[in-house]
């Protein structure tokens, strides 16, 4: 089963995840290019604390460490790569205060490095933007049927011929008409998104460490 939900704050998603696998659905994986899909596989109803935390790793060595330490704890993972950012960890019956945190200054630090990497994401569309205005082709739009190539195809008798011509080549034409346009519409949803991200992510980080001080 596939979901698709995007939670602006950890907590409320691991209350969601624990409730689903109180219904029977386990979390296998989870789609973090914009932090929205979520992938369960039918399972026997579990009272399970999920937690989730946010790091990526310059190596998959880091990475399975970082794991066994969990583990050594008692906390499995359950989703997430070593570039993926968001990692996710269940333990059985767990009581409902225990955290994979020490403190709250470490529970916070994970949406400041959730904010730093959605603004490097946004950095990364924002040329694409350009590069899909360089490439916009406007005649494509005023005359669709000069982005066909074919010698006289447009004269040419409608026949088997004809509509074999006109199906090779019409991904070539799409490509050459509308690409850019596909480019520039989701490099900037992508850009709005992470910028979003970010902003909310660095709000609740500040929140976070202010409540901590008091």
């Amino acid at each position: 089963m596939i979901k698709i939900k995007y939670f602006p704050n950890f907590q409320n998603e691991e209350r969601w995840l624990e409730h689903m696998a109180a219904q029977g659905y386990k979390l296998t994986r989870h789609n973090s290019l914009l932090t929205l899909v979520y992938r369960f596989v039918s399972a026997s109803p579990e009272q399970v604390s999920i937690k989730i935390d946010y790091r990526t790793f310059k190596s998959q060595i880091d990475f399975q460490d970082y794991c066994s330490l969990f583990e050594d704890s008692g906390w499995f993972h359950v989703a997430g790569t070593k570039d993926s950012g968001n990692q996710y960890f269940r333990r059985v019956n767990a009581n409902s205060n225990e955290d994979i945190f020490s403190n709250a200054t470490s529970r916070a630090e994970r949406y400041k490095r959730l904010s730093n990497n959605a603004l490097g994401l946004c950095f990364f569309f924002v040329p694409l933007i350009y590069v899909g205005f360089m490439l916009l082709n406007l005649e494509g739009f005023l005359n669709p049927q000069g982005l066909w190539f074919t010698p006289g195809l447009w004269d040419s008798e409608i026949n088997l011929r004809w509509w074999f011509a006109f199906l090779f080549e019409m991904p070539f034409a799409l490509m050459r008409g509308y690409a850019a346009p596909i480019m520039i519409l989701i490099s900037s949803v992508s850009t709005l998104f992470y910028l979003y991200v970010s902003i909310i992510s660095r709000k609740v980080y500040k929140e976070m460490l202010n409540r901590s001080e008091f």
